[in-house]
């Protein structure tokens, strides 16, 4: 959940409030989470669920989620990919290991100012540094299915920011998982955009073309918008742009 799609946010908050087991994926989350991190049975091998996950990490920021293969990350540990079965018996399973071990860089411990909007943005900006350093991340949350610990300790925190609100728990899920959602989307769109920006020519195209089209006079909102005063166009502008009015128009009452 604390790093969930909006269309996630009633299997979220049930699994949440009831504990259900294995979601879309099959991935059962109490095996994932509560059983051992390592086969209870035969030797102790030379590596460990957490080598496993931090090498597939590495692969996907290096190359890309598609890069992310079993073979791949046996490779990366010095293993057999037999061997990575009891770990993660399948690719589902690896990714939700590979987020709940990004979500552990988000940090859970820093006392909150009491001012929910304020605290609510401070997360949203939280977020989207990680999926920065991540940009897998945005794509690897639409097939997430379960929350591990690093991940529940971010939605505490998140819970609690939300708490001088009026919202019961379920809106409170909601909430948070819209702010997610938010910033997933957001931050795909900006991955997206600085690779597009390989062409310097882009830009100037794109204005020439909605000004050409804003000129025609069957546009008319549109030529109106395009002449109203610009606004700073930096990503960090933008993004707090968007996540103030996301923010600041919900209804908590």
């Amino acid at each position: 959940m604390a790093l969930a799609s909006p269309n996630d946010q009633e299997r979220n908050r049930k699994i949440v409030t009831r504990g259900d087991g294995a979601g879309a994926t099959g991935v059962d989350p109490q095996q994932l989470w509560l059983s051992p991190g390592r086969p209870a049975r035969g030797r102790k091998p030379s590596f460990s669920r957490e080598a496993i996950t931090a090498a597939a990490v590495a692969l996907a920021d290096a190359e890309g989620l598609e890069a992310v293969t079993m073979r791949r990350v046996a490779s990366q540990v010095g293993a057999g990919v037999m061997s990575l079965y009891s770990y993660a018996p399948d690719k589902d399973t690896l990714l939700e290991l590979m987020v709940d071990h990004v979500s552990g860089e988000l940090p859970t411990t820093e006392p909150l100012t009491g001012d929910w909007r304020t605290d609510l943005k401070a997360i949203g900006h939280l977020q989207r540094a990680l999926m920065l350093r991540h940009p897998w991340l945005p794509a690897a949350l639409s097939a997430r299915r379960t929350l591990g610990p690093h991940a529940l300790a971010f939605l505490e925190r998140a819970l609690a920011a939300l708490r001088p609100t009026r919202l019961d728990g379920a809106a409170k899920l909601e909430v948070f998982s819209m702010l997610t959602g938010f910033v997933a989307g957001h931050v795909g769109y900006e991955i997206s955009q600085a690779a597009a920006a390989d062409s310097p020519d882009r830009a100037a195209t794109e204005a020439r073309y909605l000004a050409t089209v804003a000129a025609d006079g069957h546009h008319p909102e549109l030529a109106e918008a395009l002449a109203a005063p610009g606004r700073p166009l930096t990503p960090d502008a933008t993004f707090t742009r968007f996540l103030d009015r996301l923010i600041d128009g919900l209804d908590t009452d």
